[in-house]
């Protein structure tokens, strides 16, 4: 009988697979890192003997969720500027906050809330988009999380760089120091078409082919912006995008709440993803995106949260029941969207944006052991019919009770494992004190 490192027996596994499988009364065979097998638990206790054996009755697993749009450190701007229209909300207080207060410590202070608060709710790789990126790969490597980093680019100046060419040149820095790193990855992220002319873009796709990264963009977030492209460009911003050569398989166009004929053709013809973020396109009132329509033409449409200053958590459960209920209400059809194309959209297509998909997403033999357990046996998930459709429209993050990435175990019966979580609630506590009184004081001066 061959020994292996973690064998974990639950109710039911919902591997993502092609026939939207759930499996009853299965195991995980898993060692150094990655799935042996998925097998009946009796054959699984015959055919293995484990150094860690886990045996979750009432639990589903599933591969871990992947948030495939944050800026994971600006969960300490979390509920600084709530209810106010999204420029509103940037130029009066997020812009001038961000200003102030982002330094190397912010972003590790704040990446590391972030990321345990993911954990916590079965988020097992991110893709973020914010400054000083080597830090936030630094943290997620510490913590033992997945995630794709983002290089951004912007124009103008901000305290991780002073233009486009410093932007670009520190990005591939940071690329070059966690090519070779198993959970770190990462992906080109010119910030918006309003903020990035169109040099540093042509660049950012030619390094982008060089380094075989995607590219990560804010992308038809309002109509607002919308205008302002046919203003200054005489054309759409996707348009603009296609014409520079970026609306490609690499291109992840997060939001996407402005979607037109022509558009839709664009995004058919060019193979990119959607990063669908409904919650915050909802609060701020961005848009709506058409999820079902994307879909039924062959779009890859991935799941993300943004960052929790405009969200305001980063709980992908929350986001897989929001986006499954909003897709149905935009097309007028309760068929749109359901369940295990919802729980694809925060799993294997997400992955497949990531070009990680041939490494997690789903849970199948031979990819990384990133797994998930909520337990079922909550009032709020009984009883239970069917667990996929459960699992969307029922259950929550409090019943995330197992992580594993890569198979190292993160989150043990809810408990984070690698992260102290009274220091991080004390920095956080720390940090609010001094940019509420920021905040106030710049609009006392306003």
């Amino acid at each position: 009988m061959p020994n292996i490192d973690t064998l974990i027996h639950a109710d039911w596994i919902i591997p993502v697979d092609s026939q939207n499988s759930t499996l009853r009364n299965h195991a995980l065979a898993v060692s150094d890192g990655r799935i042996l097998e998925i097998l009946p638990s009796d054959a699984a206790s015959k055919k293995y003997s484990a150094d860690d054996i886990h045996r979750l009755m009432n639990h589903v697993l599933i591969p871990g969720l992947i948030n495939v749009h944050t800026h994971a450190a600006m969960s300490l701007f979390r509920g600084l500027a709530d209810d106010l229209p999204l420029m509103s909300w940037l130029q009066d207080h997020i812009w001038p906050a961000e200003g102030r207060w982002v330094d190397s410590e912010f972003i590790q202070d704040g990446t590391l809330l972030a990321v345990a608060e993911m954990l916590q709710s079965g988020t097992t790789c991110f893709n973020d988009m914010y400054f000083y990126p080597d830090v936030t790969a630094r943290i997620a490597d510490t913590v033992g999380i997945r995630a794709s980093v983002g290089l951004i680019v912007l124009d103008f100046p901000t305290v991780w760089a002073n233009d486009a060419n410093e932007y670009i040149h520190k990005g591939i820095e940071v690329h070059d120091h966690y090519r070779n790193n198993s959970l770190i990855s990462t992906a080109f992220a010119p910030h918006a078409p309003y903020t990035v002319s169109d040099a540093p873009l042509a660049r950012v796709v030619t390094l982008a082919e060089e380094l075989d990264i995607p590219i990560h963009m804010h992308v038809h977030e309002t109509d607002f912006e919308i205008q302002e492209s046919i203003k200054q460009h005489h054309k759409r911003p996707l348009q603009r995008l296609k014409e520079l050569g970026i609306t490609s398989p690499r291109l992840i166009a997060v939001h996407m709440t402005q979607v037109n004929n022509d558009d839709l053709q664009i995004l058919t013809e060019s193979g990119c993803s959607i990063a669908h973020c409904p919650e915050s396109n909802l609060k701020l009132a961005s848009g709506f995106c058409p999820v079902n329509q994307l879909i039924e033409a062959g779009i890859n449409v991935a799941l993300g949260t943004d960052g929790a200053a405009s969200n305001n958590d980063l709980d992908m459960i929350g986001e897989i029941q929001t986006a499954a209920l909003l897709a149905k209400s935009v097309a007028n059809d309760a068929s749109a969207l359901p369940a295990h194309q919802a729980l694809r959209m925060a799993t294997i297509n997400a992955a497949t944006a990531l070009g990680l998909d041939k490494i997690i997403g789903s849970l199948e033999s031979g990819k990384s052991a990133d797994i998930v357990a909520l337990d079922m046996h909550h009032l709020a998930t009984q009883p239970l019919y069917h667990p996929i459709s459960q699992l969307v429209y029922a259950a929550n993050r409090h019943q995330v009770s197992d992580v594993w990435v890569a198979g190292k175990h993160l989150l043990h019966k809810h408990e984070l494992m690698t992260i102290e979580q009274e220091d991080i609630i004390s920095r956080a506590k720390n940090w609010s004190a001094r940019i509420k009184k920021s905040d106030e004081n710049n609009q006392v001066t306003d």
